[in-house]
């Protein structure tokens, strides 16, 4: 039973190290984690993924879009966040406060609102099932 469970666990750690290198990118004072990855059973094809990010002082992520099967929810844990999402306007979310994005949408800006401040926020993801990539850079 015990040899069962490390051998789960080591499966759990390397999924997560996988899924964590399929959402990096150019992401300066930022930590991303999958922390949540299960299959809805009403709805064929479609996951719930819990992706925890968080941000050092002053810490940002490059531009970047999501899959276009991905509807995100996204509510700040800890200190603030500035975004901007598409050509809307920056908005400081601050612990509490939450924001979508909908498939296809562009995410221009993501980062810590402090230089001095940590902060954290949980994106939930409802995605296509075989999607592998959650994050994918903004070309200029």
């Amino acid at each position: 039973m015990f040899r069962i469970i490390v051998c789960a666990f080591n499966a759990f750690v390397l999924a997560g190290f996988f899924a964590t290198a399929a959402i990096a990118g150019e992401f300066h004072g930022d930590k991303v984690t999958i922390v949540y990855d299960q299959r809805l059973p009403n709805v064929p094809g479609k996951s719930l993924k819990g992706v925890l990010v968080e941000y050092e002082p002053g810490g940002t992520s490059a531009g970047h879009t999501h899959p276009n099967s991905a509807f995100i929810y996204a509510t700040v844990l800890e200190g603030a966040i500035r975004s901007q999402v598409n050509d809307g306007p920056v908005v400081t979310y601050r612990a509490g406060e939450s924001f979508s994005e909908y498939p296809g949408d562009r995410h221009g800006v993501s980062e810590n609102a402090s230089a001095t401040l940590p902060a954290r926020l949980l994106a939930v993801f409802v995605v296509d099932t075989d999607e592998t990539v959650l994050t994918t850079l903004i070309e200029d």
